[in-house]
């Protein structure tokens, strides 16, 4: 029998490397940094938990799996997945094709490449596939890189699309999927040969540990990230681990109830005079509804609305009772940040403005609560 991702996430156990003794419903801590080589037989064994550590591989497992990939290494932040990718993939002199709404982190992380080891980096409106086709035509693209949804503009990219062009050209494509997890979306199937994410958001979904995750698709790509995850020191520490196992079974449940209270909150909003704007993948007004649609099963509770100034924006912020100024998303707590002064504050008011974001935009992160409370802290806190 073929089963379900939710039914195989309730199960976390049968990933891991080897059965527990007691048969523990949570795989045992291996809270060790190295392990006894003549107390172990068998075809795999541990020496150094940076290289490998049995609560950490019951993980990578269990990712591999849910993402269809050939193997995972979990990272010891979300950041770290896409360092990964970057050290694997990149070399002096290499050419990077980037969707230009990228997370803040993911676009200072790529300054700091740009001046270390003169990668060059292209941006792109991955919307735009003439664009896309031209830049890979004129410029040796080594890696394609794009998150969907993006983060903070909310565009989704047609990711079998982009798949097919960076093919074409020979590029690698990795895929950030954060925002839609792969509970929602799975962009090896769509075409990529990598995907990474943060599973410090939505994946542990109670906000209390940082780490990250990247998936190959192939045997020879997991085989290289996984050597240079150890090269480099990026694996997870196996407390970090268990937290996030925590979490993992509600997530089907979670990304449903974050989605449906979104809906409603993002729909009232459109709906008030002060708010210029709201984009929200799952509302009729945004301009890729339907691929949203199509491609994910859940559209993730994190949507952006533009207020008529940057001073109300601010008010309304300082005002919440409930909403806390909080980056990051993803979380029981629902939050809200000016992404030009938090997440994005690495970016140019020009380039904010290039990729949609205005002074007065503010990124809503829903939570858990109830929808009828949370609209009542709205309408309070821009009085």
């Amino acid at each position: 029998m073929q089963e379900k991702i939710e039914t195989k996430l309730s199960h976390l156990a049968k990933y891991a490397p080897f059965e527990d003794i007691a048969g523990a419903s949570h795989f045992p801590i291996y809270n060790t940094g190295t392990f006894d080589l003549k107390k172990q037989s068998g075809d795999k064994i541990y020496d150094y938990t940076r290289s490998d550590n049995p609560t950490r591989e019951m993980l990578e497992n269990l990712f591999t799996e849910v993402e269809g990939g050939a193997g995972c290494v979990c990272t010891h932040t979300g950041i770290a997945s896409v360092a990964l990718l970057f050290e694997t993939v990149l070399k002096a002199n290499s050419h990077i094709l980037v969707e230009a709404d990228c997370y803040g982190g993911t676009f200072r992380l790529l300054k700091v490449f740009k001046e270390k080891y003169n990668i060059k980096v292209h941006f792109a409106d991955f919307l735009e596939f003439d664009e896309l086709e031209k830049i890979l035509s004129n410029n040796p693209i080594d890696l394609v890189l794009c998150e969907s949804p993006t983060n903070p503009g909310l565009k989704i990219i047609d990711l079998k699309q982009v798949s097919f062009l960076a093919k074409k050209y020979h590029a690698l494509f990795a895929v950030d999927n954060s925002l839609a997890t792969f509970i929602s979306q799975r962009p090896l199937d769509l075409g990529a040969d990598f995907s990474l994410f943060s599973t410090t958001k939505y994946i542990s979904g109670h906000g209390a540990v940082v780490a990250g995750a990247i998936v190959a698709k192939t045997a020879e790509l997991a085989n290289e990230i996984h050597y240079y995850a150890n090269a480099h020191g990026r694996s997870q520490n196996p407390m970090d681990v268990y937290l996030i196992s925590l979490g993992i079974p509600t997530l089907k449940v979670r990304m449903a109830e974050h989605e449906k209270v979104s809906i409603k909150i993002a729909q009232f909003l459109e709906d008030q005079d002060y708010i210029n704007k709201v984009t929200h993948p799952a509302l009729k007004s945004h301009p890729q509804y339907d691929l949203a649609k199509e491609q994910m099963n859940y559209i993730p509770g994190v949507f952006c609305a533009d207020f008529e100034s940057l001073e109300l924006a601010e008010k309304f912020i300082e005002n919440t009772k409930i909403f806390g100024e909080k980056c990051s998303f993803g979380s029981p707590d629902s939050r809200v940040e000016i992404p030009a002064k938090i997440s994005h504050a690495s970016f140019s008011k020009e380039e904010l403005e290039a990729i949609g974001i205005a002074e007065g935009t503010v990124r809503f992160s829903i939570g858990l609560e109830s929808y009828e409370d949370l609209i009542e802290d709205i309408k309070q806190a821009v009085k």
